[in-house]
């Protein structure tokens, strides 16, 4: 079947209150992606987000962003007064992201709303936790400490806590119980709101495509939590960390910083931890992208205390194994496998035996450096996912501007683009038209917005992760122009 869906974060939507949220405009969002005869909605990790506010560096691989929690639905439960948060400045730049005003505001009104759900729903926060007591406990317990020691990473907590003593975490439970039932009193509110939330999409046609790192952050639940899944020391610190090989686009490589799985010790285990957090995530999300999926065929360890990624190594990951066990465990998971980068033989056979799409990115396809990796639409198979970008990409229109003259003469000759009709559309068009079964586009694009727009430039901080949506962004007579396009290339959904 033909489908086409929109790449947009949650955290990118418009709000008064200085993010985008599960609210209002996310059902005005959700209105617009049926309207405009789309089948996804694909967004970004939803966990808290960590180092450089990157939602792929997080403190928890199963909570939810406490900052995408709506306030005015709040307000609407009767969880928050309207002065708790209408009177406080949330930022003069509607169309980025304060995460610093964020920080300081956010948790604040969220203390009074999580007040207010203890006195009036507690058999309700309490059956919550009960069925989230895999991770929440941790979890609550974890932000609680990190809190009592200024912010710091739990690799420099007193070794008590750090390594998990049983009297001091027994110890720590009792006295800080208030702030741990506050953490978990947020999540609560987020996954409330993150179900309506989905019910709404759901009742629109619209199924959400959502996004799983490979890795999980140091310094984070996950780790602390279960530390002998990962490759640590004695003192608990990684022996390597995760990263990418130097290669064209960058001269040192990535150094991501992310600890490596212990791969032999969960094969032992079957996969357990893996199993458990892939089946979570599928209960949330219709669809689930996998990030850097290679990484399971070979991965990149860097030794830890390398300033850049230039001297790592491959070693060999699971494999074929590990996908087995998932289905055995799961079914056939509806997965969608981020196979970008260089591909060699054996990450291609992998994704050949897992069976599930990878993704072609069409900016990919007119770079010089390009191998024949498949990213010309002609090379495209109906087995797969294209975009015009990822959050990763400029923008179609910023592209244009500051790619090498010869790749973007390069696409304006095989896809005949024109100024007319307007670069990005011409753009948009070709992977519409492909055979790909789904086809995927920025909201940037669909704006035609350049450079300003884009989400993500990777290894580089300070601007990423804060672009948002004007309030007019999702306008009728946009969601008309996209529909017509949907029913020319045959990508409508079909009527329920």
């Amino acid at each position: 079947m033909r489908r086409a869906g929109i790449l947009l974060p949650i955290t990118s939507l418009p709000s008064p209150w200085g993010i985008g949220t599960m609210g209002d405009a996310a059902r005005n969002f959700i209105e617009f992606l049926s309207r405009s005869g789309q089948s996804f909605w694909q967004i970004l990790p939803i966990c808290p987000t960590g180092f450089g506010n990157s939602p792929y560096q997080s403190f928890s691989s199963y909570a939810g962003n406490p900052y995408l929690i709506d306030l005015d639905d709040l307000c609407r439960d009767g969880l928050l007064c309207p002065e708790d948060y209408q009177t406080l400045n949330w930022g003069d730049t509607p169309d980025k992201v304060d995460y610093g005003l964020l920080y300081r505001q956010r948790f604040f009104v969220l203390r009074k709303a999580v007040g207010q759900l203890k006195k009036q729903w507690p058999q309700k926060l309490e059956a919550f936790c009960q069925t989230q007591g895999m991770w929440i406990n941790d979890y609550a317990l974890f932000m609680t400490l990190k809190e009592q020691y200024g912010g710091i990473s739990w690799y420099q907590w007193p070794d008590m806590l750090r390594c998990r003593d049983e009297k001091a975490l027994d110890t720590a439970l009792e006295e800080f119980s208030e702030e741990i039932e506050f953490w978990k009193g947020v999540q609560y509110l987020f996954y409330t709101q993150w179900n309506q939330m989905k019910e709404y999409a759901a009742q629109h046609n619209i199924s959400i495509i959502g996004d799983l790192p490979i890795y999980v952050a140091g310094d984070s639940a996950d780790v602390w939590a279960h530390p002998e899944q990962f490759q640590l020391d004695e003192n608990l610190h990684p022996v390597e960390v995760a990263g990418c090989p130097p290669d064209g686009f960058s001269k040192d490589g990535q150094l991501w910083g992310n600890p490596l799985f212990h791969w032999e010790k969960m094969k032992k285990e079957g996969y357990r931890w893996w199993i458990e957090r892939i089946a979570f995530q599928l209960k949330i999300y219709d669809i689930l992208r996998i990030d850097h999926f290679r990484g399971f065929d070979e991965y990149y360890a860097i030794p830890s205390k390398e300033a850049t990624a230039k001297n790592g190594r491959w070693r060999p990951g699971p494999g074929i194994d590990f996908f087995q066990a998932v289905e055995k465990a799961l079914g056939h998971p509806a997965i969608i496998a981020e196979d970008l980068g260089f591909l060699t033989a054996s990450v291609r056979k992998l994704l050949e035996d897992t069976g599930f799409p990878g993704m072609k990115v069409l900016q990919f396809a007119f770079d010089t450096r390009d191998t024949g990796s498949g990213y010309l639409p002609h090379c495209y198979t109906r087995h797969c996912v294209a975009y015009t970008g990822t959050h990763d990409n400029d923008t179609i229109l910023g592209w244009i501007k500051t790619a090498p003259e010869d790749c973007v003469a390069r696409a304006k000759k095989y896809l005949r683009l024109t100024q007319e009709e307007g670069y990005h559309w011409g753009m948009m068009r070709s992977i519409w038209a492909s055979v790909a079964d789904l086809a995927i586009v920025q909201m940037q694009d669909l704006l035609g917005l350049g450079s300003e727009g884009r989400m993500n430039t990777p290894s580089t901080l300070g601007e990423n992760w804060t672009w948002r949506c004007r309030t007019d962004a999702f306008d009728p007579k946009l969601a008309d122009q996209l529909r017509y396009e949907m029913e020319l290339y045959e990508r409508l959904p079909e009527k329920r």
